[in-house]
């Protein structure tokens, strides 16, 4: 059965591509030149279209819908599923831990992918370096959780200590094992840590591919003029490297406002860890409140668009400039 559904997905798919693109260039024919051109490329992109109406913007506008009614999505409450959003405790914590991530998570991967962009670009081993640093994007983020749960975990005093963390701060006398996911608000530090610890290899080699695209005539220039290698960086290749680093950020924003993984399999929310994501999930597959979980989707998508509104703006600046 799995060999019969790789080999259809394999051999069915180009094949299915090719079909649409022949009746598509065939029904084109006829047409004279300047209708066909004006015609073409509505045709080349309607299967995209098709898929991204299906699985986006069908399910996007079904949420909004679903998040006017109750539990049993028949009854219509209007916006009584969005007011326990804003007042009840659990869900108050939930939107200051994703203010917390907002910030912290991406002001340390954004530093410190340029940080080691920076410091691999001057060592001749840069492509190992590189390597190591992004090596945990290799790794799913559920795995990377499970790794860091074991990093951070605690057995009482006087028994072996399983996690690393506490293995290492008890060789120091006088330390006692801490129960490190469970202590509020440094729990909720460490989990951004775990998950610094994977995203810190995507920004550096962003930022890495944008650095080498600083003429090195430039930066020697710089030096020559008598600019300090500190002076260099905040003067010359800093600004230069502003329109990355806003990408890359509003990446990481968009990532912290929708992070699920780490916090799901580390606390699962508990120990006031709660966050956005979870707090959606446990509502709907939980709570099987329908109503309620489609609501904090729609505030959580409310919080993304003007992220993505700020991108998509940059992008278009770029292209104008090229």
């Amino acid at each position: 059965m799995t060999l019969a559904l790789a080999a259809a997905v394999i051999v069915g798919v180009p094949l299915v591509l090719i079909g649409y693109i022949t009746l598509a260039e065939t029904a084109l024919r006829p047409l004279p030149s300047l209708p066909a051109a004006a015609v073409r490329p509505w045709l080349w992109t309607a299967p995209g279209f098709f898929f991204l109406s299906v699985f986006l913007i069908y399910p996007t506008l079904k949420t909004i819908d679903l998040s006017f009614f109750g539990p049993d999505s028949a009854t219509f409450v209007g916006l009584a599923n969005y007011v326990p959003i804003f007042t009840e405790a659990a869900t108050q914590t939930a939107l200051r831990n994703n203010g917390l991530w907002l910030v912290l998570f991406t002001l340390l991967t954004v530093s410190l992918g340029l940080l080691m962009a920076v410091l691999t670009d001057r060592v001749r081993y840069e492509a190992i370096a590189k390597s190591v640093v992004f090596l945990p994007m290799a790794v799913s983020f559920t795995a990377a959780s499970v790794i860091w749960k074991f990093v951070f975990d605690y057995r009482p005093a006087g028994t072996a200590q399983t996690g690393t963390l506490n293995a290492l701060l008890t060789l120091i006398p006088g330390f006692q094992p801490q129960a490190w996911l469970i202590s509020s608000p440094l729990n909720s530090v460490l989990l951004i840590i775990a998950s610094v610890w994977v995203w810190t290899g995507f920004c550096m080699v962003v930022l890495s591919a944008a650095l080498k695209g600083i003429s090195a005539e430039l930066l020697d220039a710089a030096r020559v003029d008598g600019a300090s290698e500190w002076q260099v960086f905040w003067r010359v290749i800093f600004p230069l490297l502003g329109s990355t680093v806003a990408v890359v950020t509003t990446i990481m924003i968009v990532f912290a406002l929708k992070t699920f993984d780490v916090v799901y399999v580390m606390t699962s929310g508990n120990y006031s860890t709660q966050i956005i994501a979870v707090s959606q999930y446990q509502q709907m597959f939980t709570n099987r409140d329908f109503g309620k979980a489609s609501a904090i989707g729609v505030v959580l998508l409310v919080a993304i668009l003007p992220v993505l509104a700020f991108n998509l703006r940059r992008f278009r600046e770029q292209e104008a400039v090229r």
